[in-house]
């Protein structure tokens, strides 16, 4: 049975549409796309140090999944922010994600065109949920 299940899955997801924006050299992008390759899911990896979002994508990323979820507070660019950042506004953050895409947090994941998560900790079923894998099995079983 399990069998079926995994084809079933297998052909919904070439429906979908997922990609994954990060660095190829980031560890958290690595896990996610190793995950997606073990759990079979097709998916695109966009550089965003080669493709940075434009601003409109970044204005869907903030909308959906907020300026403060996107912020990678870790990284250089952020640490060379003016002291002031904790202030900023969305408009504020939007423009400086649109100028540095180093100070998105990665990976940002968007599926069907809906920004959907930042980052790669989440439980294991919470991320099979948001990708729609668990209502899939439910239909087979």
């Amino acid at each position: 049975m399990p069998d079926i299940i995994t084809k079933y899955i297998i052909a919904i997801l070439t429906i979908m549409t997922l990609k994954l924006y990060g660095i190829p050299t980031c560890g958290t992008c690595k896990k996610a796309m190793q995950w997606l390759e073990q759990n079979q899911i097709e998916t695109k990896f966009i550089d965003t140090k080669k493709f940075p979002p434009n601003p409109e994508q970044v204005i869907d990323w903030v909308q959906a999944l907020g300026a403060k979820a996107l912020r990678n507070t870790s990284g250089q660019s952020y640490r060379a922010l003016p002291p002031d950042r904790a202030d900023w506004s969305d408009a504020q953050w939007i423009k400086a994600y649109s100028d540095d895409a180093m100070l998105i947090k990665r990976p940002v994941w968007v599926l069907d065109g809906q920004p959907i998560l930042v980052g790669f900790r989440i439980k294991e079923a919470d991320l099979r949920e948001l990708l729609g894998l668990n209502s899939f099995a439910k239909i087979v079983q």
